[in-house]
């Protein structure tokens, strides 16, 4: 069971069982209620809400007498999760270490399994954000994203084809809904993918939301406008990968004459990518960002 659409894509190809599901999904399909032998690895870069979350859901998936595996790393708080799980299965034990990566085995008493942690949310742009557990930007809007919103508050969106391209929590596409886009929101975390659809229904908006590996499940859909914040850390390092597969797809996807907007930090070299697309035009710079905008040609 897997969250990640590049990682269900790659599971897939190597023929194994797999099913997109989030934190809390029941067994399903293929499977009975409970498994005999849960195997975990803690997301320690999402926070102590999602790895709460992890354990929650393995304790619901696992009988009494069966087996938990938690792998993570010890600085990204493994100890700690570990005792968070103890209070709820029982002792373990760690039983294999390589450097700072552990893995502990503990056998599932009988007892309640801890509730899922509830959702953050706020109001921001005339929308109410649900963000759920390890979402980016769950409790409240990013720096980056509020000052693309606040740059493009006098675009003309009402009737226009739009992307939000990695949605996150789904604030750009319900921002753009709210002005009367037809937008289309995009992740690939199933996490994010949820939220974004929950804050659709909690704004009363209308909007598709899509569980994709950037552009591989959106058919022939082109746009008028594509709205992006793309990722660029991977753990505390920058990895441009990601961000660069975004403007490519923006390149497959934008109709002639369309523009990709575009917020990230002043250093991160991506006008030079960009550039294969249009003339690059920076719209605004502030607080450690810039607005970068670029047209395809009619």
């Amino acid at each position: 069971m897997e969250g990640s659409a590049a990682a269900l894509g790659a599971l897939r190809a190597a023929g194994l069982d797999s099913e997109p599901a989030v934190p809390g999904d029941p067994l399903t399909g293929r499977w009975p209620e409970r498994a005999r032998t849960v195997a975990l690895v803690l997301a320690g870069d999402r926070g102590n809400a999602y790895a709460a979350a992890q354990v929650a859901w393995a304790h619901a998936c696992t009988p009494p007498g069966g087996t938990l595996y938690l792998a993570g790393d010890r600085d990204k708080g493994f100890d700690r999760y570990v005792r968070q799980a103890g209070a709820a299965f029982g002792a373990g034990e760690t039983v294999a270490r390589d450097g700072g990566m552990r893995v502990a085995r503990l056998v599932r008493r009988p007892g309640p399994t801890p509730p899922l942690p509830a959702p953050e949310g706020y109001e921001a742009y005339g929308v109410t954000v649900v963000g759920g557990p390890g979402v980016f930007s769950a409790a409240r809007p990013d720096k980056a994203t509020a000052l693309l919103l606040d740059t493009l508050a006098d675009l003309e969106v009402e009737n226009r084809d739009l992307l939000d391209l990695g949605c996150g929590t789904g604030l750009i596409g319900a921002w753009a809904a709210r002005r009367g886009a037809r937008a289309v929101l995009v992740d690939g975390d199933l996490a994010s993918v949820r939220s974004a659809q929950a804050t659709l229904h909690a704004s009363g908006l209308s909007g598709e939301v899509i569980h994709s590996d950037v552009d591989a499940d959106l058919g022939e859909r082109t746009f008028d406008l594509i709205l992006t914040n793309p990722p660029f850390h991977v753990g505390r390092g920058v990895v441009l990968d990601v961000a660069r597969e975004f403007m490519a797809a923006a390149a497959r996807r934008l109709r002639p004459g369309g523009t990709l907007y575009l917020v990230a930090n002043e250093p991160l070299p991506y006008e030079r990518d960009l550039a294969a697309l249009g003339a690059v035009s920076e719209r605004r710079r502030e607080g450690g960002f810039k607005i970068l905008s670029v047209t395809r040609p009619a």
